[in-house]
């Protein structure tokens, strides 16, 4: 089965499934597809987290994370959250893609070659896809902008304006960079041909980033970080990013008889929302490990996820004045008829990443140098050669060893929130993938449209539960039934008896696809 935030994506893993590839054959086509295919919120000039499990034991996790280039401007005032100066992290997403090929053909008795798994994003790349609702809401949502974003408008909005929904839209320059990785191989976008000419363009725009940069990236592979949750052992990705805080979250819930609460209620939303403030007290201390002490069992040792539950009071809610980290990204997962599994983000950082089309490639950069902190007493300070604070923390679920649930979401600082809700309604509930993504959801803080510390409420949550929830001190701001602000989940879930269950976030474009077994 697989499942992601757009049907063809979907269906391009489906594909490698049924030509009898593993799972993380079917992820690397869904991950190029899904970058040519929606790029408001990922691409090649991105990063991708990847965690992988099988039933054999094995658990990893692929940080494609890149790293500060080696010099670093000064900058007058704040680092800008577009525009070249924002470009100060090189893209690892391609290399995850190469790593996961390589650990396929190294574990999982992958055949299928890397270049046959790029062929449907070349295709969509040179003929075209229809454009999505969610791609034409984000380039309206930006028109103001978009003049200021170098190379943007010639190949987003040509003739200055936004594609309509369902009108085929082509990427030539990006089909033939593809095209290029497909015949040099992954490692030609940052040292061959392809990657000539992408130091070439990132000079041009004005990004510190250099040949040596990307010569420099790499995938890093390590070890998840877990917990133990009603008997689930929860996978997440460790520092720099911020699955200890998913954990951390789910830890604190597990002080509590979640089963006897009402799913979506006010004491299920009042309760993950305490344990979300109290996790997100530590995230603050979330590095790369590489320049900043990082003590991860300290944060997840039962003491104080304890000390953090008796904190929260039943019938008060915590005053919240944290600041709010916007970001999109896409979540996509799969699981193969061996069980072998995958759960992966893919991301830009804010939709549209930097703004900024490099060169005559066709590929966008991401802007995640924006995550870092100017303040020299900052775990994530600015550093040369650093990666930043990251908040793609794609998720697996392990039952006595084997991968039970995969799951992430889209969403910035809302993704541990978002997961708080999925994973409670999934275990604690016992709710088929479906009716958890349905069910309403939270977003704590600020948003793109809502600059007030709030906690954000989809509509459906009633108007009892609103008044609860006030009753007990939280500052309410109601937002649509499905909002997008309350990410893009995605969910495949292995039942008791070895059938699949699972879906995408209604709130976007996705489909989940089961691939019968051969």
């Amino acid at each position: 089965m697989v499942t992601s935030p757009h049907r063809l994506a979907s269906e391009s893993g489906a594909r490698i499934l049924r030509d009898g590839g593993n799972a993380l054959d079917a992820a690397i086509a869904i991950g190029a597809t899904i970058a040519v295919v929606y790029p408001h919120f990922c691409g090649l000039g991105g990063d991708a987290i990847w965690i992988v499990a099988d039933e054999e034991g094995r658990k990893d996790c692929f940080l494609g994370i890149g790293q500060s280039a080696s010099i670093l401007p000064d900058f007058d005032g704040d680092i800008p959250l577009r525009g070249p100066l924002s470009m100060l992290t090189s893209a690892c997403a391609v290399d995850a893609w190469r790593h996961a090929h390589d650990y396929s053909v190294r574990n999982w008795a992958g055949d299928h070659s890397f270049s046959s798994l790029l062929d449907d994003a070349i295709g969509y790349a040179a003929d075209g896809f229809p454009v999505t609702t969610s791609q034409n809401f984000w380039l309206d949502f930006r028109k103001s902008e978009v003049a200021n974003w170098p190379g943007f408008s010639e190949v987003f909005m040509p003739g200055g304006i936004a594609p309509q929904v369902g009108t085929a839209f082509r990427q030539q320059e990006l089909a033939a960079s593809l095209q290029l990785i497909a015949r040099d191989g992954p490692r030609s976008f940052y040292e061959g041909e392809l990657g000539a000419r992408i130091a070439k363009g990132l000079m041009a725009a004005g990004s510190p980033l250099t040949s040596a940069d990307l010569a420099a990236t790499q995938t890093r592979q390590s070890e998840p970080a877990s917990l133990l949750y009603r008997g689930v052992e929860l996978l997440a990705p460790p520092p720099p990013t911020q699955g200890i805080s998913t954990l951390a979250i789910m830890g604190i819930l597990s002080h509590f008889d979640m089963k006897q609460l009402t799913p979506g209620g006010a004491d299920h939303i009042h309760l993950c929302v305490e344990a979300v403030k109290r996790a997100f007290l530590d995230r603050g201390l979330i590095a790369d490990p590489d320049f900043a002490n990082q003590p991860v069992e300290d944060w997840l040792s039962p003491p104080h996820l304890a000390r953090s539950a008796r904190s929260i009071d039943l019938e008060r809610a915590m005053n919240w004045p944290q600041s709010f980290r916007p970001g999109d990204t896409v979540f996509f997962g799969v699981t193969d008829s061996a069980g072998r599994s995958v759960s992966v983000l893919q991301s830009t950082y804010f939709d549209w990443g930097s703004g900024v089309v490099v060169g005559d490639t066709g590929i966008l950069w991401q802007n995640r140098g924006a995550a870092f902190s100017l303040d020299p007493r900052h775990p994530n300070v600015i550093a040369p050669k650093k990666r930043p604070f990251y908040t793609l923390n794609p998720g697996l679920g392990l039952n006595d060893g084997k991968p039970a649930y995969i799951y992430g979401t889209q969403g910035a600082d809302g993704q541990p929130q978002t997961l708080s809700m999925i994973l409670t309604r999934l275990i604690d509930f016992g709710e088929d993938p479906m009716t958890a993504l349905t069910g309403p959801r939270f977003l704590l803080g600020k948003t793109f449209s809502d600059s007030r510390d709030t906690l954000k409420l989809e509509v459906n949550a009633g108007d009892p539960v609103f008044a609860e929830l006030a009753a007990r001190g939280h500052v309410l701001s109601p937002i649509d039934r499905l909002s997008p602000l309350s990410g893009q989940a995605g969910i495949i879930a292995r039942q008791a008896d070895g059938s699949l269950a699972g879906a995408h976030d209604p709130r976007g474009d996705g489909v989940a696809l089961p691939v019968a077994r051969t």
